[in-house]
């Protein structure tokens, strides 16, 4: 399967999904002004994915900011990961949240309590410049 690389934008987050890496991350922000013609493909993407997946696959999940649209799309994307879990595959999501940021580490508390698929809440310290 053929890597998905989106580079971020102010308004759109940076994706890699990259099998033969084990790498899959959803980073940035999300506000794009058409929430499904970016997230489409992603959803697209993991479909295909999850007919052929890796042995043990974590979703990296380190937002900084997205608004109500997109968070409609990243449960799809969640639900997704939800069924290849209960289709027996092993699938792990990671929510990382910046620790002062509150509303980010409900949001993942949130998706958490919606999901059967195994969830880590992980926080970390801002950085300052």
């Amino acid at each position: 399967m053929d890597t998905l690389n989106i580079k971020g934008t102010a308004e759109t987050p940076n994706v890699i999904f990259d099998p033969a890496g084990n790498v899959f991350e959803i980073s940035g922000k999300s506000l794009p002004e058409d929430v499904k013609e970016f997230y489409n493909p992603l959803l697209k993407w993991i479909k295909g994915y999850s007919e052929s997946p890796n042995p043990s696959t974590t979703f990296k999940i380190k937002m900084d900011y997205f608004n109500t649209a997109s968070s409609k799309m990243i449960l799809e994307l969640f639900e997704l990961l939800n069924e290849m879990h209960g289709n027996g595959k092993n699938v792990t999501i990671e929510w990382y949240y910046q620790e002062d940021d509150e509303d980010m580490q409900d949001a993942g508390a949130d998706y958490a309590d919606m999901l059967e698929v195994p969830f880590k809440m992980i926080s970390f310290q801002s950085i300052s410049k």
